[in-house]
């Protein structure tokens, strides 16, 4: 019985041994498997058709490791849009500038008549009197307050009145931003990349949008500090109309950098338009002392800023910094300082045909009534 016994608990052993082994062998031949990238193909009974034995066929994948094709490569975005866009749309801003430069000077001339016919009306003082005793008090601090704005709008030049419109367009475009539903339409029109599929119209609308508010805030100054000394020099419709064309030939100039380099990553801001003006503004007047608003004590030449500002843009464009668009700005700074020294006149300065042709679309039958087609047409402000 001992014996028996012994022999019992040798061959329990030995079958305990035995399974294990079997168990950590079908553990382990999955492990070996995923390293070396194949599976061992499952035993399949042959299927016999007389003589004829069917073997299965072994797919690529299966039989080793397949390695995996390359990434196709990104087509580089055509530019012809764009730069017929560019073109299209700066003609037909100077265009527009020519004719609402003309309406302006009519409504002025209509104006000036008007206000000499009611002096009479406005000299008597005691309908006045009697119109302001019959206000409420609230209608009378109301107007009070009007008259305050009114005065404070006054007081404003030309130019800044002209940035104050740009200045508030820039801060509805900051606040759209924030709000979450508008993000998808923001991305798609307010931001320009030439892999984007919409690519004109964001060359315009990017130029008045800006994500941070120290961006806006930078942008804006710049303009507002520039915007009496570049609307005296153009004037307001030729500046508008400048401004305008600033934003979208420094977006063109971005997009061709970018595609240039398929560096393809969006971008927004004023900065190109911002930098135009800038770049008009030293071109015209080199010798005009500036500072920096934190360093009083520290001032320079117009001619010597705006050459370290192309100077720090080109450095950026050439080594890469992606802080800032550095190509849309020198896009900007090129642009203006072509327009100050050869733009005005190649352009402008051409303006006569056209407004002589919307005279006389206006005015039928008087076409020849008026020298030079209307007022506004020849003159005018322009650079030094």
């Amino acid at each position: 019985m001992a014996w028996r016994g012994c022999v019992l608990k040798w061959v329990k052993t030995e079958l305990i041994r035995s399974t294990n082994t079997t168990l950590r062998s079908s553990r382990e031949i999955p492990h070996y498997q995923q390293r070396y990238g194949f599976r061992q193909e499952a035993k399949r009974p042959d299927t016999k058709k007389g003589n004829v034995v069917q073997k299965t066929k072994v797919s690529p994948s299966e039989a080793g490791t397949q390695s995996l094709p390359p990434p196709p490569k990104v087509p580089r975005p055509s530019l012809f849009k764009p730069l017929m866009f560019t073109v299209g749309f700066t003609g037909c801003s100077f265009g527009a500038a020519a004719i609402l430069q003309y309406e302006t000077l009519k409504s002025r001339v209509r104006t000036a008549q008007d206000e000499e016919k009611s002096e009479k009306f406005s000299q008597d003082m005691t309908y006045w009197h009697d119109w302001w005793n019959k206000l409420s008090g609230f209608q009378r601090q109301l107007i009070l307050l009007v008259s305050t704005v009114d005065d404070f709008w006054s007081s404003l030049s030309e130019g800044q009145k002209t940035v104050t419109g740009i200045i508030a367009l820039n801060a509805v475009v900051l606040c759209c931003w924030r709000i979450p539903v508008m993000q998808r339409s923001m991305v798609k029109y307010f931001t320009s990349t030439p892999a984007a599929k919409t690519r004109c119209l964001p060359m315009v609308l990017s130029t008045f949008s800006h994500y941070s508010i120290f961006h806006m805030a930078a942008n804006m100054y710049v303009l507002w500090t520039f915007s009496s000394e570049i609307v005296s020099i153009l004037g307001r419709e030729q500046f508008l109309a400048f401004y305008l064309s600033a934003g979208v030939i420094s977006n063109m100039v971005s997009y061709t950098c970018k595609t240039a380099t398929r560096s393809l990553h969006p971008s927004l801001g004023a900065s190109g338009a911002v930098m135009a003006v800038l770049a008009a503004v030293c071109t015209n007047v080199p010798e005009a002392k500036l500072g920096i608003i934190l360093l009083p004590m520290l001032t320079f030449t117009a001619g010597n800023a705006l050459k370290a500002l192309i100077a720090m843009d080109t450095a950026g464009l050439v080594l890469g910094w992606r802080m800032f668009d550095h190509a849309a700005h020198l896009g900007g700074a090129l642009f203006g300082v072509w327009y100050v020294a050869y733009g005005h006149k190649l352009i402008w300065r051409k303006r006569e045909t056209l407004v002589k042709l919307w005279h006389e679309a206006r005015s039928p039958g008087a076409g020849g009534s008026r020298s030079g087609g209307g007022p506004g047409v020849s003159g005018g402000p322009g650079p030094k």
